[in-house]
């Protein structure tokens, strides 16, 4: 294919004797074996944040050209920056299109395909495990194959809306831990059932919030384990349900979503610690939960309108109220 303009075959495309990807990265499958996407390192990637069922990258590439490659997972891919021609080589027929940001592919696992880019893109690239699609199915659907429709120039703002909030949650460093991520993930994989599949299967509508005795089983999960990464599977496990069930029932019976409640505990949890002058800031930061003192001082911030030092300068320089004497 001729693009007109000059293209980067090393750009885009593993070398010889390239080591094999891991559940982490955004993978392909090349003349048997399982490789990158892209060659190129990624500028943001999940794959510190161990989300489960979905991997995810965003690239700077240049003109270049993406050999021929099986997608072994359901694939989505955004243009971010970057208004070039592309060419696409799939099921023997070419398709000669033009990307602009917002530009969306989604693609079926098994789509076969070779692409070349006309100059230079910022993107994101996504790869689906199929258990992220049929854990957002109703709890008593038969489990089957789920298929979705093979989109190569799509607008939908609605994809790209939840794929820049992941992005924006690993550019900060995924502060709440892999349980936000794993909840836009979720809301996700939710939409394209909705939307994308070839036989739509839209999950039923939650209403009535979870049953008293699993609310409180949750909560007390929680609490006992608030210096853990939590993630929204294990949570949901306790609840004895699907993911997609266990966070609309969450956010019904307790006016927050799942990320946003263990957020909260957290910050209580560590309130009290910061209460406690035999704790560090450090040490209330880890016991709460939060990996990264930056992460906790950001995150802090913002719920309590103060950092963790003055909270607990003005905690513990507060003078006690002398005691009331005793009326006789």
């Amino acid at each position: 294919m001729d693009t007109g303009a000059g293209t980067s075959d090393s750009a885009c495309a593993p070398p010889d004797g390239a080591s094999r990807s891991d559940a982490s990265t955004v993978s392909v499958r090349r003349g048997g074996r399982v490789e990158p996407f892209l060659h190129a390192h990624p500028r943001l990637s999940s794959a510190a944040a161990q989300w489960s069922g979905v991997a995810f990258e965003e690239h700077e590439v240049p003109a270049c050209a993406i050999p021929r490659h099986e997608h072994a997972e359901d694939f989505l891919h955004v243009v971010l920056e970057g208004s070039v021609r592309y060419e696409v080589l799939t099921r023997g027929k070419t398709f000669k299109l033009r990307a602009k940001p917002g530009t969306i592919f989604v693609l079926p696992r098994g789509t076969i395909d070779e692409i070349r880019w006309s100059g230079p893109t910022r993107r994101i690239a996504v790869s689906l495990h199929p258990r992220l699609l049929l854990d957002a199915l109703e709890e008593t659907a038969h489990r089957r194959e789920i298929e979705l429709a093979e989109c190569w120039d799509l607008s939908d703002p609605n994809i790209m809306a939840l794929l820049v909030a992941m992005r924006t949650d690993l550019d900060a460093g995924s502060p709440a831990g892999r349980l936000y991520g794993e909840s836009l993930s979720n809301a996700l994989a939710v939409y394209l059932l909705k939307r994308y599949a070839l036989n739509p299967r839209v999950p039923t509508l939650c209403r009535g919030g979870l049953p008293g005795h699993r609310l409180r089983r949750v909560i007390d999960y929680m609490d006992e384990n608030l210096s853990r990464d939590l993630t929204l599977a294990q949570l949901a496990a306790v609840a004895g349900m699907s993911p997609h069930y266990f966070a609309e029932l969450f956010r019904q019976s307790t006016g927050r979503a799942p990320h946003q409640y263990v957020l909260q505990r957290r910050i209580d949890f560590a309130k009290r610690r910061l209460s406690d002058p035999r704790r560090s800031v450090i040490e209330a930061a880890l016991d709460a939960g939060f990996q990264n003192p930056s992460h906790f001082a950001r995150v802090f911030r913002k719920w309590v309108g103060i950092s963790p030092s003055d909270f607990r300068s003005a905690i513990l320089d507060r003078p006690f109220a002398p005691a009331r004497p005793l009326e006789t």
